[in-house]
């Protein structure tokens, strides 16, 4: 199984719940209609990776994330992840009202920094990605349609959300094609104090 680390410790999430569609800008750079539900799909442990590909068999997509680690039942820790996405074949699925996992939850489509302790308060989260130094996404709780408390909430209604889960809270506009050889740097901030940060170079 793989892994994230936590506290200095490597924990094995049992699974990824990913929101989708959480931020108006990215939905309309994506000319889709604003969903009228909290759009959720699921990735498995086994999409964990920690090698930035550009490519498996289509040119990948990136989506910076605020990422939510839970333990009893609460939001214990916090990190940044990148949503790999093929996006051609993600269209081909939706034009034909079919699932996305081919496109989503493939080995390796999710990847993660290190988590760390959460704040008592999350509302001011921001997280930033630049890709070779050019500011690529920017965006935080204050743009979600559904923020964090209201995830939980909704989560709560279907699912059961375990100890270790991840929880992917949708991506700021600003996504597009992975290039071999580029650099990522993402952070996340709350207010003007940073979290946690990580680099990523695509192969």
């Amino acid at each position: 199984m793989n892994t994230v680390e936590f506290r200095g410790t490597a924990i094995v999430p049992g699974k990824i719940i990913c929101v989708g569609k959480n931020y108006v800008a990215h939905i309309e750079e994506m000319g889709s209609p604003i969903p009228d539900e909290m759009v959720v799909f699921m990735k498995p442990n086994s999409a964990i990776g920690d090698t930035l590909q550009s490519e498996l068999e289509e040119t990948l997509h990136y989506e910076t994330e605020i990422c939510l680690l839970m333990q009893d039942g609460i939001v214990a820790g916090l990190g940044l992840g990148l949503d790999l996405t093929k996006r051609k074949l993600q269209s081909k699925f939706k034009d034909a009202g079919l699932p996305w996992e081919r496109s989503k939850a493939f080995d390796g489509s999710a990847l993660f920094s290190n988590f760390v302790p959460a704040p008592a308060v999350l509302d001011n989260l921001l997280l930033e990605l630049r890709v070779d130094g050019e500011m690529r996404q920017s965006g935080g709780v204050d743009l979600m349609m559904y923020k964090p408390d209201a995830i939980l909430t909704e989560l709560s209604t279907f699912i059961t959300v375990e100890d270790n889960d991840i929880i992917m809270t949708g991506t700021p506009a600003g996504v597009g094609p992975v290039k071999a050889g580029e650099r990522f740097e993402a952070r996340l901030l709350t207010g003007a104090e940073e979290l946690v940060s990580v680099v990523w170079t695509a192969l």
